[in-house]
């Protein structure tokens, strides 16, 4: 067997947060260009179908009676689905092909997207949309796999950039785009039916465009999302006290929620139409696209100028602004000019500066590269996605009782605050695990070296 037919030994975190790679090797796979444009189609599709209820909702609520707690019921089966239908999803696709599979998922699965807009009532509507949510789960961990079967390491971080450069740019445009469909009687079916028919859409150019190598790594060893890992080494992981405060923090950050209510507080607290909040909701995704970047930035230059505590010092700044930023937008009648919407483009480039800035690289520094992939699904999908999955339910039924904007101030700008204050244990646990990780690494490369000068003089 040559280097290139070997199959891959690399995680997705790996591939896309510079964990070593180098001897990732992949065979020449045909029309990579089109099949990435198709998997980009596809993670738009199906990402953007959760957020079209989100978009929709105060129009879907009033056609059928619904209270604000739907949206959270709605928004909690998402994330519950994502827990248990993503190791599902995983193993089929590793069974019978991740291109089969990815176009039932992503195309055929669009069916269901267009029988939820027959909707007669909340019941029918909740029936048919958790099974297409159910469906819409499985595109992240699969295109991910096939990214990562055909580019090699060195071309990976291109392949995922343009992959989500399409995403996130096209989510922007798209939503004040659907905004527009709650202006129509009955416009929330026909953004349904139109969401629904772009996703067979998407399916057909799955099939015509991605080629899918002929030698994969199982979906669950390359994706964090696909929730297919060795408890045992994620209970392992608790005993790094680093991880284990990740673990409790990452309960604090309840901006998940605030994505899911965005167009829903403006509607009712302020007065705009849904369409008109759609366009809005789309100048805080603006400011998120650039959010991430910026943070990566900022964490890096912070950790070069005050070593590992750099890192925390950052995060909590950020957690400071963002609860800041949070209480000034939602508690304040900013009016309906410009200010509004700079306000909101703000606080979308506060968003996501954490994540890359400190979390992802502090949780990377702390553990072996083998289980980084392993660490990333402890914290984050499954401590994140189930704590997002409760406050959304307890948000939805806590907004009928007492209001949006009480709640943007009490579950969104106090938990940040407060998260602020307790990243202080970090200063001390850190350091320590960090220096720790670092020593086991440089014992590690050195024994390597070893073994490697032994075998050529032997």
């Amino acid at each position: 067997m040559s280097d290139s037919d070997k199959p891959l030994a690399a995680t997705q975190a790996q591939a896309t947060y510079g964990t070593d790679t180098s001897s990732t090797r992949v065979a020449k796979v045909k029309g990579r260009p089109g099949g990435l444009a198709a998997l980009g189609f596809a993670s738009l599709v199906d990402g953007f179908e959760g957020g079209l209820v989100n978009t929709l909702f105060p129009v879907i609520r009033d056609a059928l009676g619904l209270q604000t707690s739907a949206l959270g019921i709605l928004t909690a089966i998402s994330r519950f689905a994502r827990m248990l239908f993503g190791p599902i999803w995983a193993s089929l696709a590793d069974r019978f092909g991740r291109k089969k599979v990815l176009f039932i998922a992503t195309g055929l699965w669009g069916l269901w997207t267009i029988a939820a807009g027959f909707a007669q009532d909340a019941t029918q509507l909740f029936i048919l949309y958790t099974i297409g949510v159910i469906g819409t789960v499985a595109s992240e961990p699969i295109t991910n796999g096939l990214i990562v079967d055909m580019y090699r390491s060195n071309e990976r971080g291109k392949a995922f950039g343009i992959l989500r450069t399409i995403t996130v740019t096209a989510t922007v445009i798209a939503t004040p785009i659907v905004g527009q469909f709650a202006n129509l009687e009955d416009g929330w079916r026909y953004g349904l039916f139109t969401m629904g028919g772009i996703s067979v859409v998407s399916g057909i150019l799955i099939l015509l465009l991605v080629h899918e190598p002929k030698r994969h790594t199982p979906v669950g060893a390359i994706d964090p999302d696909a929730m297919r890992f060795n408890f045992r080494d994620a209970v392992g992981l608790l005993r790094t006290k680093t991880i284990l405060f990740m673990s409790i923090q990452v309960i604090f950050t309840t901006s998940l929620v605030l994505f899911a209510f965005f167009i829903t507080y403006w509607v009712d607290d302020r007065g705009w139409t849904t369409a008109d909040a759609a366009v809005l909701m789309s100048a805080y995704l603006l400011g998120a696209v650039f959010s991430g970047f910026v943070g990566g930035l900022l964490g890096d230059w912070f950790e070069r100028r005050f070593g590992p505590k750099g890192r925390v010092m950052m995060m909590q700044g950020y957690l400071v602004a963002y609860a800041i930023s949070t209480a000034l937008l939602f508690q304040i009648d900013w009016g309906k000019g410009m200010a509004v919407y700079i306000a909101v483009f703000v606080t979308g480039l506060l968003s996501s500066i954490g994540h890359p800035g400190a979390v992802l690289p502090i949780v990377g520094s702390v553990v072996h590269k083998s289980v980084v992939a392993t660490a990333y699904a402890l914290i984050f999908s499954f401590v994140q996605g189930l704590f997002a999955a409760l406050f959304s339910l307890a948000f939805g039924f806590l907004a009928d009782a007492l209001g949006l904007q009480a709640l943007m101030f009490w579950l969104i700008s106090v938990p940040y605050a407060i998260n602020a204050v307790l990243w202080t244990i970090m200063y001390r646990i850190y350091p320590k695990d960090f220096a720790a990780q670092r020593a086991l690494d440089e014992q590690e490369e050195l024994a390597l070296a070893a073994a490697e000068e032994s075998a050529a003089r032997g």
